[in-house]
């Protein structure tokens, strides 16, 4: 695996106060992924921790009482470099998120936060980075450069040098009338002048030409991406999120999440994710921090 010459990354764990939460970020120090630092009411998470049988003994404490201010006390850590990376646990998203991109945290950088779902599908070759399928819900065509941008670093990251970008709409032609298209081929077009560096674009392409050689082949597409993507760039949030959990519940293909844009990797967890999942975010997000370390 490509973590085990990796030390630890010192992750504050924002609000474990759940067992999957508390569970995952236990697993994940053990695993060697991470150490942990529990951002919350400490009283509770000992609770917590003794109740289902998790050691938090090696565990760093932050004692704060309630979700936003744990947030707050964790994007404290980051901004003061204590922590590498953020892990949601038992808050809101919006909690959160709020806490990262507050100015005085000093956690943004000049690029807009946007997730990736990293999904490893049983019926495709390649391991799948879907976005945006959870932060920005109806992006902009300057949006989509960003989103896009991250989506291929992280790619980079994650070991595939030169990702294959595939920028889906509905059809595989321009229409007018569909926005997705246009904003494709003017996404192309900025990869081509050096505006989006260090992947390959294509698009616009349907679902099926994007993954699937064979039908590209059959409607006459010629395509570096089609078949082949590593990427997939959905239109808005609501086709994301449903293309996700399609591929989690129909082809049952294993999902991993996480926050890209800021100074720092965001493990987003949902309540809903299995541990393997959450030790693969941790993973990703070891993965990722290891690469800024060396670009910097």
């Amino acid at each position: 695996m490509k973590c085990e010459r990796l030390a630890p990354l010192p992750t504050a764990v924002v609000y474990p106060g759940s067992e999957p939460a508390l569970r995952g970020a236990v697993a994940a120090e053990r695993a060697g992924l991470i150490e942990p630092v529990l951002v919350g009411p400490a009283r509770q998470i000992r609770a917590l921790a003794a109740v289902h049988g998790l050691d938090i003994s090696r565990c760093r404490l932050v004692d704060v009482e309630h979700a936003k201010e744990a947030a707050e006390a964790a994007a404290r850590l980051a901004r003061d470099g204590e922590v590498g990376a953020l892990m949601k646990g038992s808050l809101h998203t919006d909690e959160l998120m709020g806490a990262v991109v507050r100015k005085d945290n000093a956690l943004r950088t000049a690029a807009r936060i946007s997730h990736v779902f990293v999904m490893q599908v049983p019926t495709y070759a390649r391991t799948l980075l879907i976005t945006d399928a959870a932060i920005n819900i109806s992006p902009s065509l300057e949006d989509k450069v960003h989103i896009v941008q991250n989506a291929i670093h992280l790619a980079q990251a994650l070991g595939v040098d030169r990702p294959r970008v595939a920028i889906l709409s509905a059809v595989e032609t321009i229409n007018p009338r569909i926005p997705s298209t246009l904003e494709a081929a003017v996404l192309c077009k900025m990869a081509e002048r050096g505006q989006i560096t260090g992947g390959v674009l294509d698009g616009p392409l349907a679902f099926d030409n994007a993954i699937s050689a064979e039908a590209a082949r059959t409607k006459g597409i010629e395509s570096p991406v089609a078949g082949q993507a590593d990427i997939l760039l959905v239109p808005d949030l609501v086709a994301g999120n449903l293309l996700v959990k399609q591929f989690a519940f129909v082809a049952n293909a294993d999902a991993a999440g996480i926050v890209l844009g800021a100074k720092l990797p965001v493990i987003l967890s949902s309540r809903a994710d299995s541990l393997r999942s959450r030790l693969t975010s941790c993973a990703i997000a070891a993965l990722l921090a290891e690469a800024r370390r060396a670009a910097a």
